[in-house]
């Protein structure tokens, strides 16, 4: 007998998955209703912030700073390292892993997608859609309006200029701008 997964696994599998399986439209739910009260929430409750931020995501480092709003579809996917800082309206569609690594800065209005849809018109028509991982190194500084596709991975110590559309991935130590973002200069080695 074999198991069928689960749409979540494949959602998480990379795989094609309907996103209107009642399990997803939970989950989304409970995302948008914990990033509500995290919206709504003011600079004099940390603790509070601090709590539904705990809740909502995967893991969170210490010292994190989100101003709000924020928002994302799952939450449970969002994997933050240590004093991560996302400026005003950062928008993360963790339909599959995002890990976000030690003091890095996001700009304002910076969305990172893990979130896809095939390119095939009968594949869409029929619900499905896919995900895959992005992973940002520690010390990374993306600018301001920048969109992160999925599949991207980000090196340590990276720079994305403001307004890019970062297709590939980008290695460490490096400055990269444009649409699509390209390299424009290694930074020296410490």
């Amino acid at each position: 007998m074999s198991i069928q997964p689960t749409e979540l696994q494949n959602m998480l599998a990379g795989e094609l998955y309907l996103a209107y399986d009642p399990a997803l439209v939970a989950a989304r739910r409970k995302a948008r209703a914990l990033c509500r009260a995290f919206n709504q929430s003011t600079e004099e409750q940390p603790a509070e912030r601090d709590r539904l931020l705990r809740e909502l995501c995967g893991r969170v480092g210490s010292n994190p700073e989100i101003e709000p709003p924020f928002f994302c579809d799952y939450g449970f996917n969002i994997f933050l390292g240590d004093r991560v800082f996302m400026n005003f309206d950062c928008v993360l569609l963790d339909c599959n892993r995002i890990t976000i690594g030690d003091r890095t800065l996001l700009g304002p209005g910076v969305h990172i997608y893990a979130a896809t849809h095939p390119v095939e018109p009968e594949i869409r028509a029929a619900g499905r859609e896919c995900a895959f991982p992005v992973t940002i190194g520690s010390d990374v500084w993306i600018g301001g309006g920048s969109i992160i596709c999925p599949r991207v991975e980000i090196g340590d110590g990276a720079v994305i200029g403001a307004g890019s559309v970062v297709t590939r991935s980008i290695p460490p130590r490096c400055i990269a701008v444009g649409n699509p973002c390209r390299v424009i200069r290694e930074l020296p080695q410490p």
